[in-house]
């Protein structure tokens, strides 16, 4: 037997209590996972923390793990210009007989970056189709993260020219040809802001307005109409064109990245997608009814799965995900194993 390290590191998503526990737990768990480690092999664990990380060490994360024998210590890294934030760095020292070799480092979310070798391998393109309310969006931004991959949410920009026409006496529902004329007048600006997407329109941060419901049965209505789509289709390609991203929407793989090396087709019963949001919307406060929440999936599936130009198709090459009996972790964890696969081809 032999004492040695193993290193980690990630990112949390703010400077809170509940963020740092969630990252700081999900790292220690996934080393001891990937390593076959049982707590007595751990001998001790010592975390570096950058300096905007206040709330909480990580060290109180994993005495609520339950692991409570092993030495822990907190340290503050130096105040380092551009250097990345709200980073928990670990190492973890372990008796085993395995070499060096053997060992797994893991490097989750933002802190993919501390490692060249995770940096600079084949990052492929990621299409994402499927129906709306299969939860494409959430779980492509998730993987993204993870996976150390730009997202580009399509849905939203097509939820904006749909909140442009809805805010300027525009019948976008029954006549959703009449935005054209306005596409000229439409600028959209997608901005990451704390790593958070936010969504622009003329200037104006919509990103919480283009998730009413509204907003989304105007964007299933103005994607029907050609020129409203060819033009969001050229920014998307655009944007894709350096390659590691990872976009979702309703004809990505067919239409804005035929070309991708993964095309997943992520679903879920059309039950299931209404209870979904039937709870988003109670967990809010918001009153709905949930037939006719689920009349309201029905009708959206029905247009975008029989409109004319770039109908919503599951294409040949994709993978098919069905989410319907699947947490939200399970679906991400399925998304990530099907990058990292593709990426090793």
């Amino acid at each position: 037997m032999a004492v040695r390290a193993i290193r980690g590191a990630t990112t949390a998503d703010s400077n809170t209590r509940e963020d740092i526990f969630n990252a700081a737990q999900e790292l220690i768990s996934d080393i001891i996972k990937a390593n076959g480690l049982d707590t007595a092999d751990i001998t001790d664990i010592i975390f570096t923390v950058t300096p905007d990380i206040t709330a909480v060490f990580p060290a109180a994360a994993v005495r609520g793990m339950g692991i409570t024998d092993v030495p822990l210590l907190d340290m503050a890294a130096p105040d380092i210009d551009n250097a990345l934030k709200m980073c928990i760095r670990v190492m973890m020292h372990i008796n085993t007989e395995l070499a060096n070799s053997g060992l797994k480092h893991i490097y989750l979310k933002g802190a993919r970056s501390l490692r060249p070798d995770i940096v600079n391998r084949k990052k492929i393109s990621v299409a994402i189709d499927g129906p709306a309310g299969a939860g494409k969006s959430s779980v492509a931004k998730q993987a993204a993260v993870d996976m150390g991959y730009v997202y580009i949410d399509t849905g939203a920009m097509y939820r904006t020219v749909g909140v442009y026409g809805l805010e300027n006496g525009i019948d976008v529902i029954s006549s959703p040809a009449d935005v054209v004329p306005e596409l000229d007048k439409i600028k959209i600006d997608i901005k990451y802001e704390d790593g958070v997407q936010r969504m622009y329109l003329n200037g104006r941060d919509v990103s919480s307005r283009i998730r009413e419901n509204d907003a989304s049965m105007a964007a299933s209505a103005v994607a029907t109409v050609g020129e409203v789509r060819r033009r969001l289709v050229d920014m998307q390609r655009e944007m894709a064109k350096a390659g590691g991203v990872v976009m979702d929407g309703r004809d990505i793989g067919s239409v804005v990245l035929p070309d991708a090396e993964l095309k997943i087709y992520l679903t879920a019963s059309v039950h299931e997608r209404a209870m979904r949001r039937w709870r988003e919307y109670n967990e809010k406060g918001i009153e709905c009814d949930f037939e006719a929440l689920k009349r309201d999936v029905e009708e959206r599936d029905r247009n975008d799965m029989s409109r004319a130009e770039s109908p919503l198709v599951q294409v040949e090459d994709a993978v098919l995900l069905d989410s319907s009996d699947m947490i939200y972790d399970e679906v991400v964890a399925a998304v990530k194993s099907m990058i990292q696969n593709a990426e090793n081809r």
